[in-house]
């Protein structure tokens, strides 16, 4: 992967994925969630990500609020779709079919207060619907304006070269860290093969490497928060990936750096073709993902970094076995 390395002086793009403003991560505030919104635009961020089933079109409503009053043309909206919810809240499969597709997008249209979604993606493969479908019929959107680009999330090599074959697509959205690193196999040489960008989701793997996680915080989790149940916040495995973490830290604290900003240093500076897609809920997270997107990391943190955390370091699987059964990308 060197060959797409981003070097040490050049500056950072980022994206800011909105999911836990509308749930999984315990309780938020709007007021606040609002605020981040428009500082992380205020602060030079131009893609922001969600999904129609975030809050049951939670999420949705935030962002509206927030792109009031701003140039629509400065703020790249990426959306997944297809989750199907239930009225308590539960999650009952998904639905790409040509027809639930548009009926979705037509809801997310009205919800955002725009007549187009720059990038527009399955949230999981739908095993049930044949994948030329659902790009062909993402396709027809792009031919009538609605959406500007296709986009896929956890998907395969085999998969993205299939839909690539279909209807370009625009972008692929992976979870990619110093924790999760299975997408170098074959997913983003496939993506650099066929032109294709990557948005890497949760690069300090929900927390952990964000510099701040503890036995006492996972302990006072909010009994809805979506982490009690990964593999990786359970112990023994906590224990372990903790100390990978401490070692993270020491590493940035002799840079000058916070562990979040080297973190996400890291992922970036495996190419330029490849954008982290931060999850701060906060003005205080954001802060410190901004003020380590302006600095100029030395290629040598980056290196320092990889032999803290090294690749397959991490314990436990990054979702439990249920939901990474689903995942496309796992097979």
């Amino acid at each position: 992967m060197n060959n797409h390395k981003a070097g040490s002086h050049q500056e950072l793009q980022l994206g800011l994925g909105i999911m836990g403003m509308s749930e999984l991560y315990g309780p938020s505030d709007d007021g606040e969630s609002l605020a981040t919104l428009n500082a992380a635009f205020d602060g030079g961020v131009r893609l922001v990500e969600t999904g129609d089933a975030y809050g049951m079109g939670h999420g949705e409503l935030l962002l509206r609020d927030a792109l009031r009053g701003r140039d629509r043309a400065s703020v790249v909206i990426a959306l997944r779709f297809g989750a199907l919810r239930e009225p308590g809240g539960g999650w009952t499969g998904s639905d790409s079919r040509p027809v639930a597709l548009k009926n979705s997008l037509a809801f997310s249209l009205r919800r955002l207060g725009t007549d187009h979604i720059d990038l527009y993606r399955p949230g999981r493969p739908d095993a049930d619907v044949p994948l030329d479908e659902t790009v062909g019929a993402l396709g027809e959107l792009v031919q009538a304006g609605y959406i500007r680009g296709i986009g896929l999330t956890d998907v395969s090599a085999s998969t993205l070269r299939k839909a690539h074959a279909v209807h370009p697509v625009a972008n692929v959205q992976l979870e990619y860290s110093l924790f999760s690193r299975g997408a170098e196999n074959d997913v983003i040489p496939t993506a650099r093969e066929l032109g294709i960008p990557v948005t890497a989701y949760s690069p300090l793997s929900r927390g952990l490497l964000a510099g701040h996680w503890s036995r006492e915080r996972q302990q006072g989790l909010a009994p809805e928060d979506f982490r009690n149940g990964l593999p990786r916040f359970q112990d023994p495995r906590l224990a372990h990936n903790l100390a990978l973490a401490d070692a993270l830290a020491e590493t940035a604290r002799r840079y000058g750096l916070t562990t979040a900003q080297l973190a996400i240093a890291w992922v970036a500076a495996q190419g330029q073709d490849i954008t982290p897609l931060v999850g701060a809920r906060t003005r205080v997270q954001l802060a410190d993902v901004l003020s380590g997107a302006a600095l100029r990391v030395d290629e040598a943190a980056i290196a320092e970094a990889e032999k803290a955390v090294p690749r397959g370091s991490a314990a436990g699987e990054r979702y439990m076995k249920p939901l990474l059964d689903l995942l496309d990308s796992e097979h």
